[in-house]
């Protein structure tokens, strides 16, 4: 039996072994967005938090201190902190993506508006700040900010790089490291850090979360085009349609003959898209095979994590956090 038929899939399990301390979590959370000046901010964070994630950031943060023996209050604070920035992101980006669906319902500022997306997830990045500071760790408090940071400069670069045809593998591979990768690697990282593991342990900790986000990022570009809709809660072809050049794309560009790239040149880069365009450009990625070369792509990254995590002394969250990272790929098995 396939980890994505199992009756238990492995966040699942890690939820289970981590309820006590994630319902803490999300108590914690429902304080700090509150708000008695704005009733409009826990109404927008609300809708984007209770939306049925999987919370797996802040999963991460508790299962990394846990296994390495922490057993203060603190990872409960940098837990809510890792899932503010990434609400906080989750605003932003719907604004300048001009999404329309996200975990497949309306998104905030389709239901509200941008400016309210906008000044809410300012909001929330200001409350994580406040959160991650509590702890009184400077080193933690470092990494956190410093993530935050890497996310904002990954979201830009991605505003250059993703309608440029120039876009190397390389370039793609910083953007996801900003934009997904830091955050995972932060939370595994800053709990390993609390927790007072060994530079070692710390080490393999930020190696797999690096890689486990990686690995999401790619898939979740790969299942941009060959997913289910029900299942991922976009639409196939959205990165398309928003002229994003994600890494099926930019591997089938790399083999493009003349025509071919004239073609990505008026859809992607000049943005002047037509009916059967999106069927042309699956058909695209199909011919040169860069669907089933972005998909050992990820393998080869999850297996990086697993590789990673390998590292430190044998548990059972170091055996989930193993399995997590094949799960995060067994959508594309």
């Amino acid at each position: 039996m396939s980890l994505d038929e199992a009756a238990t899939k492995p966040h699942e399990e890690l939820a289970a072994t981590l309820a006590e301390g994630m319902d803490a979590v999300n108590v914690l959370i429902r304080e700090r967005m509150a708000s008695e000046n704005a009733p409009r901010i826990p109404e927008v964070t609300a809708h984007l938090v209770e939306a049925g994630g999987k919370r797996l950031r802040p999963m991460l943060v508790l299962a990394a201190a846990r296994m390495c023996g922490y057993a203060g209050p603190y990872d409960i604070h940098l837990a809510a902190t890792v899932e503010f920035i990434h609400t906080a992101t989750l605003l932003h980006d719907d604004v300048v993506d001009e999404s329309q669906q996200r975990r497949g319902r309306p998104t905030a500022n389709l239901l509200w508006d941008n400016k309210s997306s906008v000044l809410v997830g300012d909001y929330l990045f200001a409350r994580a700040f406040q959160l991650m500071v509590e702890p009184g760790n400077l080193r933690v408090l470092s990494i956190l900010s410093n993530a935050a940071a890497t996310i904002a400069e990954g979201e830009v670069l991605q505003l250059s790089a993703a309608q440029d045809l120039r876009t190397t593998e390389d370039i793609y591979l910083k953007v996801v490291r900003g934009k997904t990768a830091a955050l995972f690697s932060a939370a595994t990282e800053a709990g390993g850090v609390i927790a007072g593991a060994t530079e070692e342990q710390v080490q393999a900790l930020f190696d797999y979360g690096d890689a486990l986000g990686i690995a999401f990022q790619i898939v979740d570009d790969l299942l941009d085009y060959q997913g289910d809709a029900k299942a991922t809660g976009k639409n196939v072809g959205d990165d398309f349609r928003e002229r994003k050049l994600t890494l099926p794309v930019i591997k089938a560009v790399a083999l493009a003959d003349d025509e071919e790239r004239a073609f990505w040149t008026r859809t992607i880069e000049k943005g002047r898209q037509e009916d059967g365009d999106l069927e042309h450009a699956i058909a695209l990625l199909e011919k040169h095979g860069t669907l089933e070369a972005t998909r050992r792509d990820a393998l080869d990254w999850a297996a990086k994590a697993k590789a990673a995590m390998a590292a430190l002394p044998e548990s059972d969250l170091q055996r989930m956090l193993g399995d997590l990272a094949d799960y995060v790929v067994a959508r594309i098995n």
